[in-house]
Order: structure tokens, then sequence, then C-alpha cells
């Protein structure tokens, strides 16, 4: 196996109240610490690691992880969440894709639809795409706010740089609370650069097996790009925190941001110092005489 040098996670992670820039983030990292091979074994190894976390988490039950995945179209979410998942219990673990709100959701406030998608004790929860997309897509597209019928807002003059900070505020609020409650909120951006979101599109439309990934409207909201990084950025900066980081992961090698991406979940798992439940002298007592009941069956 080749040497592998440290990976120092924090270098991807955004301070609370740092003066963040986006574009001074890499997309793609020259010099890693490790080579691809390698990457792969030591991906296999976290992946090992989460799925015992993950049992100590589901007896423990005093915890939920929810992970939440942001990135411009085509930056490897669904990958990634198949990927690392791939070896933990399918019954511990609840992914929600966040689609276009229904007439339902849009009855409701904007968080709403994101607490009942929330993973219980024990669990882990990954949306993919979140409540972000409520700074975001409707940041760059304001025209959609007039859907959620929001008191006070009645023209577009009305959505100002106020209504957005007021929104940051809220998705704080709503974070600080899940985290104060016992949920571990573990946020990721998969960046990547516009010209490797230009490869894949095209990979997808000359491979007849991948066409189905490419939608028209992806292109069309790729004419919005320079506005989604400024979105981006806006909402990194101002909801980065000490209880729930976001992490900029360089996304234009597949292979190194999955293996970034399970060590960041793995060393916040291990934070918590999960262990299974201690068996009082009683219980073991009666494990004792059920092991004996057992033992004397013919």
């Amino acid at each position: 196996m080749a040497h592998t040098k440290i990976v120092n996670l924090n270098d991807f992670k955004v301070k609370e109240g740092k003066n963040f820039l986006l574009k001074e983030c890499p997309t793609d990292i020259q010099n890693k610490p490790i080579d691809k091979n390698t990457g792969a074994e030591q991906l296999q190894n976290e992946i090992a690691k989460l799925s015992e976390l993950q049992d100590k988490l589901y007896a423990d039950n005093r915890h939920a992880i929810l992970i939440v995945i942001q990135a411009m179209d085509a930056a490897g979410k669904d990958g990634t969440i198949k990927h690392i998942l791939s070896g933990v219990n399918p019954a511990g673990v609840k992914v929600t894709s966040f689609k276009s709100p229904s007439t339902i959701e849009l009855d409701h406030e904007y968080l709403w639809r994101h607490y009942l998608a929330l993973p219980a004790k024990g669990e882990i929860g990954i949306f993919n795409r979140s409540h972000y997309e409520n700074v975001l897509i409707t940041k760059v597209h304001p025209e959609f706010l007039a859907n959620e019928h929001i008191a006070g807002i009645s023209s577009a003059k009305d959505i100002n740089k106020a209504f957005w900070q007021k929104r940051y505020k809220q998705i704080q609020r709503f974070e600080k609370n899940l985290v104060e409650n016992g949920t571990v909120v573990i946020k990721f951006f998969l960046h990547v650069s516009k010209e490797e979101q230009k490869r894949r599109f095209l990979d997808r439309i000359e491979h007849p097996e991948k066409n189905w990934k490419f939608s028209s409207a992806d292109l069309r909201e790729r004419a919005y790009w320079d506005a989604y990084q400024q979105a981006y950025e806006d909402a990194i900066r101002h909801t980065s925190t000490d209880e729930a980081p976001w992490y900029i992961i360089p996304a234009d090698d597949k292979w190194f941001m999955r293996y970034l991406i399970s060590k960041i979940i793995n060393k916040e798992l291990k934070e918590l110092k999960l262990g299974y439940p201690k068996v009082s002298d009683e219980e073991k007592a009666a494990l004792l005489e059920a092991k004996a009941t057992l033992m004397a069956e013919q």
C-alpha cells in the first residue's frame, strides 16, 4: 500500500464568522495525500467503520445524525450517498430527496416538510438537497417565492437583503434546536467546477445508458452558474456554525470526494463516544438463566 499522508479534515470546514469566499475553495486537490487505489481501499475501511458506528448509534438510541448534501447539478450527490452507505443497515438510514414543494407543503411555512423528514434517535438521515433550497433556488429565481404566499411579501421589491438575512437566521435556529436536542448536523457542499459539470453533462448525452440522467432543465440552470455560486457563498457564510458546520468538498474527483466525506462522517460519529447499553446485574442474571434454559433443551 502506498504511503498515506495525514488529511486535515478541518481544512475543508468553514469556521463560524469567517469571511468565506467560495472562489478561494478548490474544486480539485492537485497533490492529493493518497492515490486513487489507496483511496479506494481506505474508503472501504471507512464504510466498515461507519457500519459499526451505525450499529452503536442505533443501540445507544440517544442521538440522530442529519447529513445535508448540497451541490450544483452533476456534482455526484446520488453516487456519493450510494457508495458511502453501501455497508450500513438500510433500516437505520432515511434518505430524503426534496423536489419542488407540493401544494400542501406550500400551505405551510417552508421548514415544515423538513421537520417531517428528520431522522429519529438512533437513525442516520440524509437530505439530498434540503431546506437550503429556500435560500438558493429561490434567491436565483425570486419569482418562485410568490407560490409561498408569505405574509408581508406582496411584490418583488419586498424581497430584499433583510428578507434573506431573516431566512438565514431561521435556518440557524432550526439547526441549533436540532443540535441541542441530540441531532448531529453535518453539511456538505460538493464543490464542482463549471468545466467538470460540462464534461459530465456531455458524458450523459453521449452515452445512451446515461441519457436518463440528463435534463434540459439542468442546462437551463447552468446559465445561472454565477448567481448560484453567489447564493451558495452567502448561505454558507451565514449558516456555518460551530454546532452545524459546512464542509466544502472538492468534487471534480469523485473518489477523493467520497473518501473525504466518509472520513468526516466517521469523525463526527466518533466524537459522540457511542457504546452499547450496559446491562445491569439483574439483567445479567436473567441472561444467564435464559442461557441455562436454552442449553437444557433436548
